[in-house]
């Protein structure tokens, strides 16, 4: 019974990758085990570096990305990338796996790839170094063309998260301004009302010494009438009897 995708993509999974080895995503250790019943796509890959939060910090400095290390979800993905694109029989992958069981072997790196291949003539009936190359350099572009699908997709991601945070940005530079033109004129009306009232107290202790003034002579000037007439009415009362 053929195998299945899921199948072969774990036993690819650990041509790549050991359980114990450096390098790997701090956010999970790489298993071969059962992976996920649907593999993410290049663009669903994308979508997985979660969106940053929104913080009021003015203008952080940009800094370099981090160093990249060996994803666990990626690695799956990969390995499920291959075995989709993996054509019945024996091919590159069955003389890495031939490949890698000689490793503990103790051999030289040439004595290791010739009984590899000693081992996969055997296996595969046939004397020509080419089937595994041919088969290796498939796979590569397989992986090529899954990067750039994921490459297209980041950038869309990029577009869309970064585009809408930098639209916003201008958005509220642009409200910043004219807050600040209305804070100006506000500060101007401000200012003139200041200016406006120093001279209003100015103004109202003059207005206010001239009619005190002004009273004043009105009053010394009907005591001036007011006394003529009662002297003229004593006078009259004392010679006109």
């Amino acid at each position: 019974m053929p195998e299945s995708d899921q199948s072969i993509g774990r036993k690819i999974l650990g041509f790549f990758i050991r359980e114990d080895e450096p390098g790997t995503s701090a956010t999970g250790t790489v298993s071969t085990g059962t992976p996920p019943a649907n593999s993410p796509t290049p663009g669903a890959l994308a979508a997985v570096v979660p969106r940053p939060p929104v913080t009021p910090a003015p203008n952080p400095a940009p800094t370099s990305p981090a160093p990249g290390t060996i994803d666990a979800k990626f690695a799956q993905h990969f390995a499920d990338v291959l075995a989709q694109n993996n054509p019945p029989g024996p091919d590159y992958f069955e003389f890495r796996e031939t490949l890698r069981s000689l490793s503990s072997l103790g051999l030289t790196e040439d004595k290791q790839y010739q009984a590899a291949w000693a081992s996969f003539k055997a296996l595969a009936g046939t004397t020509d170094v080419a089937m595994i190359t041919d088969t290796a350099n498939q796979y590569v572009s397989a992986l090529s063309k899954d990067r750039d699908a994921f490459g297209k997709s980041v950038e869309a991601a990029i577009a869309e998260r970064v585009g809408g945070l930098q639209n916003e940005q201008k958005r509220l530079q642009t409200e910043n301004e004219s807050l600040a033109k209305q804070l100006l004129a506000i500060q101007q009306q401000i200012d003139a009302n200041t200016n406006r009232l120093t001279a209003i107290n100015g103004e109202m202790t003059e207005q206010s010494g001239k009619i005190t003034q002004n009273r004043q002579n009105y009053n010394t000037t009907f005591a001036h009438f007011t006394d003529q007439i009662k002297g003229d009415i004593a006078k009259i009362t004392q010679y006109l009897k």
